[in-house]
């Protein structure tokens, strides 16, 4: 256990600038995926009192915290099984291009996930006769954030496999989510185009979990060496911060003319 805390410390201290990216985008990545998540569950909540309503949000971020750090131990189970990482891949490229289908039929991923918990569903009407209209609010909130947690593990070992540097980021993503997201929303408002670029970057992140399973079955191929090597994670790591930087200045550049 040590040894592979030192491994992971050591990567990291060799290798700074990579750190340093891969955290940072696993804070922009976390932060723009909790606009959806709190819109969500805010969303879920509507149909229960004022005072019900902030108590079954304050259940909804207590589980947002506890689902995150398991899914950080799923995490090492996703660098250890190697079928588990084509599959998370998969599930990123179907949500991205699940996205960009909504979209076009004048949908949100908002508005598609947040009747998962309306009244107006069978499963959410099934189980309110069985607990009740609060908990079974709470129960379907918590199971929103289960499926975010697990959305965001898989995202975050795109960047890199070094649970340590992970941890880190997700933690740091965790406690960005309080304190940036509302600059988050103000960004989105003024630049619409980041929650399509958001989950460009999804697809992207899918992809290359994608990939993987052609590393597994071809390890000795010039392609798998290149895939699995530190300048394939930080390459990833630099066109994320161009996929959101670029646009923005290019906007701003634009209305100065």
């Amino acid at each position: 256990m040590l040894d592979n805390f030192l491994f992971y410390l050591n990567d990291m201290v060799h290798n700074p600038m990579h750190t340093l990216t891969v955290i940072f985008n696993l804070i922009i990545i976390e932060s723009l995926l909790s606009i959806d998540n709190a819109a969500v569950l805010a969303t879920m909540v509507m149909g229960l009192t004022q005072k019900k309503r902030d108590k079954a949000l304050k259940y909804g971020i207590l589980g947002a915290y506890i689902f995150r750090g398991l899914a950080l131990v799923f995490a090492s189970l996703l660098l250890s099984i190697w079928w588990l990482k084509p599959l998370g891949g998969a599930y990123l490229l179907f949500l991205c291009i699940s996205w960009f289908l909504k979209k076009k039929d004048s949908h949100t991923i908002t508005n598609e996930s947040s009747e998962l918990g309306s009244q107006e569903t069978w499963i959410y009407k099934k189980v309110k006769s069985l607990i009740g209209p609060f908990w079974s609010t709470v129960l379907m909130v918590e199971l929103m954030d289960l499926a975010f947690s697990i959305d965001n593990v898989f995202a975050a070992v795109a960047f890199s496999e070094n649970i340590l540097l992970i941890s880190i980021g997700v933690f740091i993503g965790i406690l960005a989510m309080r304190f940036v997201a509302q600059w988050f929303v103000i960004l989105m408002k003024n630049y619409p185009f980041l929650e399509n670029i958001s989950y460009i970057v999804i697809g992207l992140l899918g992809l290359k979990l994608t990939l993987s399973l052609y590393e597994y079955y071809f390890p000795d191929s010039q392609l798998t060496i290149v895939l699995s090597s530190h300048s394939m994670e930080a390459a990833i790591s630099v066109i994320t911060i161009l996929l959101f930087v670029t646009p923005i200045l290019f906007s701003k550049f634009i209305k100065r003319k």
